[in-house]
């Protein structure tokens, strides 16, 4: 079975598949990292893969945008809806000096789970909105998001993208929990 996620490596997406197959007892299957919604239910459309995986809505966060305007695009077949716990991770360049960190970089969905810890704590920086929260780890480690920046991403992308986590469990709320939809074309 292809699984189609909306992140790519050590995203949430690809955790909430893996976690999905798993309960499932799906052993055999190959994921691909499509990033986005949109990329996810064209592939489907097109064959390219036999499932997608993606967020719907977060309790604190609200409705996943992106995924109700890919949705009304394109016709498919809820299997379906399953809850996922996201845990937020702080993470920077190993070495950096928090004190000169001016900005965090992460999916709206993530800045909006994680707004009273970054009103709290780091009031005074930019908050800059990226495509995919482990993209924005990976972009951080290869040089696209300024050197003084920080990202929220999962704990699995710090390891992956050789980052270093500055905190743990950022989100507001300790039970923080996202609907993902699997769907079939």
């Amino acid at each position: 079975m292809t699984i189609g996620v909306s992140g790519r490596e050590a995203s949430f997406s690809e955790a909430a598949a893996r976690e999905w197959c798993d309960a499932g007892k799906i052993i055999n299957f190959e994921l691909k990292y499509l990033v986005s919604v949109d990329a996810v239910l064209l592939a489907l459309t097109l064959g390219e893969i036999d499932r997608g995986i993606f967020p719907i809505e977060n309790q604190n966060g609200g409705i996943v945008i992106e995924a109700v305007h890919a949705m009304a695009k394109y016709s498919f077949k809820i299997e379906t809806l399953f809850n996922f716990e996201v845990k937020h991770c702080l993470m920077a360049k190993s070495g950096a000096n928090v004190a000169d960190i001016t900005a965090i970089a992460s999916h709206d969905q993530a800045l909006k789970q994680c707004r009273m810890y970054l009103k709290r704590n780091w009031s005074g920086v930019e908050l800059i909105e990226w495509e995919d929260t482990a993209g924005a780890a990976l972009d951080l480690s290869e040089g696209r998001i300024k050197a003084n920046a920080a990202v929220i991403a999962p704990l699995a992308a710090a390891s992956r993208y050789g980052l270093s986590v500055l905190e743990e469990g950022i989100q507001d709320m300790k039970w923080n929990f996202t609907t993902f939809v699997s769907a079939s074309g």
